[in-house]
């Protein structure tokens, strides 16, 4: 069993956010916090919504309303509101309002800074000059930009006019945005003429225009122009951003809706088929992703949080709308955090003043590569909390990050749950002590559980499903036109349960982990693991960068163990590196887990978010049709391997 390697010091968990809540609530401690909750959800999410200082136009009624299932749960029933009412004019009138919202630094290094005021101007010029065109409640508008300061104004505006945000990864071709805004019925988009990416020209306007050429729906295109660069334009449809807010008023008054009404419409991959369309409400986002981050992982107003993502993952709406709930500052980064230089992330820590620090562990892999010498030119003593979500760690990265990243003095928080969640299952506080890999808890509220196939909860050391026993005020209401696809993937197993798909397990300390995907499952000879476990023994060895376990058809024992691998620097490509990784994992899990091939590539394919898609690589192995790759920043990597399984 893993030793316990963090423990919080007394005087921060007593400044602790969740210390401060946990004795607000009454609640002795965090196990009685959880059982509070489940004892009485309509009282804790209350106190919870109040708590967060989430400002309503009118007050709700009731809490909840179950009476259609756990699955349909309704929220603040008869409250109305407008997120933006808690993300901006809360800040008005006071010192807040004058202090920096947004630090932006472009791939050439250029930086530039808005203020809550400038933040809020800016949004309230587009919010007006979107309900000038006609825009408002019933709309869908699609945003396609990179992380600069104007896709928060572009965000907040959709929001404050009443219509729904669909965030779009700025990597996308145009079919992969069309299917997303013809399934959305979006009526507008907006855009940018390009960006930047490892040094490359972007061009965005142009994808969205080939885009559009099979979405009928949309009317209206607003463009935002960050280069001179001519561009093509449709004299009907098109809108230059800055000549349509020229002479718009600094303020605007939210328009007011129902607490439930939809604020996003997320897209997440499906497995097959077309994309799944999660619907965040104004109420259920703000408050479910400001108690988890907020209260939970102790993000605070003289925070700043830089977290390099995009929009088009749940982690752009999810810093934007965290950042301004707590009066914090976001920093938002164009382009990858290791160009143009290897060491960009940790001067970007360093130089902006970083306090809270996201991090993917694929990307902590990637940072490996270089080893320890580029953070060492740095200084990182500012960073006071790291914290780390889409994927499970292996031991070996999680260590690294610890280390060399957090210190070992900043604690390495863990977070797991997903777009159809609007944040967390399992996280990890300042109430909670750290061993690698591991998460404190269950969120409160959520009320998490390990069951197995017949749903009963598992004993420590053991490994099931990972469960919600409760609808929490995040979570997605339904698939968007989609109810039955709905029903079927997350509640059809257990009655009345929320099953998410991750394997995960609790030690005898009552720590949690996540063991990855329960639907990439491997069974040989009868026995049952996750990739992850694999995954983790051959990333152990030290010779491979990243890899991904998969089971493929095997006449004897149902199923046999294939790793495809990307190896280090100066690690060779050869059947003895091979046998290397075969011993690890047989020496880890025994023999009849011995992978009996190993494939060697220079990429695997990834999500937005840089997650391994599993199936992906096992269809390419296959020869088999992989499904929905929209979501892939790297498709090329697909006929690579394939090309490595002799299919190509």
């Amino acid at each position: 069993m893993s030793e316990i390697v963090w423990q919080a010091e007394p005087s921060d968990l007593a400044a602790s956010n969740i210390q401060d809540f946990t004795n607000s609530l009454g609640a002795a401690d965090y196990d009685d916090l959880l059982a509070k909750a489940a004892a009485d959800p309509d009282w804790f999410w209350d106190r919870t919504i109040r708590y967060m200082n989430f400002v309503f136009e009118r007050p709700y009624d009731r809490v909840r309303d179950v009476s259609a299932g756990a699955p349909w749960t309704k929220w603040c029933l008869g409250g109305t509101t407008n997120a933006t009412l808690s993300l901006l004019d809360k800040h008005r009138d006071t010192p807040t309002y004058e202090k920096e919202a947004i630090r932006f630094e472009a791939e050439d290094g250029s930086v530039r800074v808005w203020s809550y005021r400038e933040l809020d101007q800016q949004t309230c010029r587009l919010a007006a000059a979107l309900k000038e065109l006609g825009l408002g409640p019933d709309d869908k508008v699609g945003i396609y930009m990179p992380m600069v300061p104007e896709v928060v104004a572009a965000f907040f505006a959709t929001a404050r006019i009443g219509a729904v945000a669909v965030p779009l990864f700025s990597g996308f071709g145009h079919e992969a945005i069309a299917t997303r805004l013809n399934d959305a019925g979006a009526s507008a988009v907006i855009t940018i003429d390009g960006t930047q990416r490892r040094g490359r020209p972007i061009p965005m306007k142009p994808v969205m225009d080939q885009a559009l050429q099979n979405v009928p729906s949309v009317r209206h295109q607003i463009v935002l122009r960050s280069h001179d660069d001519a561009l093509a334009w449709n004299a009907g449809r098109d809108h230059d951003w800055t000549q349509i807010i020229a002479d718009k008023p600094d303020f605007m008054p939210a328009a007011i809706v129902d607490a439930e009404h939809p604020l996003l419409l997320v897209y997440t991959s499906g497995t097959t088929g077309k994309p799944k369309g999660t619907i965040q409400t104004h109420v259920g986002f703000t408050v479910k992703i400001g108690f988890d981050l907020l209260v939970c992982m102790d993000l605070k107003p003289d925070d700043r949080m830089m977290w390099i993502s995009d929009f088009g993952w749940v982690v752009g709406p999810m810093i934007t709308t965290v950042c301004c709930l707590a009066g914090a500052t976001m920093v938002l980064v164009e382009g990858t955090p290791d160009y143009p230089d290897p060491d960009r992330m940790w001067r970007l820590c360093e130089q902006h003043k970083v306090s809270f620090l996201g991090v993917a562990p694929t990307t902590i892999r990637g940072l490996m590569r270089g080893g320890s010498d580029d953070i060492k030119k740095w200084d990182l003593r500012g960073l006071r909390v790291v914290a780390s979500t889409g994927e499970p760690w292996t031991d070996e990265a999680w260590n690294w990050c610890f280390e060399h990243v957090c210190q070992r003095r900043a604690p390495l928080f863990n977070w797991t749950g997903g777009t159809e969640i609007g944040g967390g299952i399992l996280v990890s506080t300042f109430m909670h002590p750290l061993k690698p890999c591991c998460f404190g808890g269950s969120v409160p509220g959520m009320e998490a559980d390990i069951l197995d196939d017949a749903g009963r909860p598992v004993a420590a050391g053991e490994v099931g499903e990972l469960i919600l026993r409760a609808p929490s005020i995040g979570l997605t209401r339904g698939l968007w036109q989609d109810p039955s696809r709905y029903l079927e993937t997350y509640w059809s197993q257990y009655p009345d349960i929320w099953r998410h798909g991750d394997w995960a397990s609790r030690d005898e300390d009552g720590l949690w982990y996540v063991h990855g995907r329960s639907d990439d499952t491997l069974k040989i000879g009868g026995k049952r693991t996750g990739p992850a476990e694999i995954e983790g023994l051959v990333m152990a060895t030290g010779l491979i960068t990243e890899t991904a376990a998969i089971g493929l058809p095997d006449p004897r024992a149902g199923q046999s163990v294939m790793c495809v691998c990307i190896p280090g620097p100066g690690v060779l490509s050869d059947e003895g590196t091979a046998n290397q990784v075969r011993d690890a994992v047989a020496a880890g899990l025994g023999h009849a887990f011995r992978p009996k091939d190993v494939l060697f590539v220079s990429d695997l394919p990834k999500t937005r978010n840089m997650k391994i898609m599993r199936r992906v690589v096992k269809a390419a192995v296959l020869g088999q049709a992989p499904g929905d790759l929209t979501a892939l920043v790297n498709p090329e990597a697909v006929d690579e391997v394939a090309r490595a399984a002799g299919q190509g």
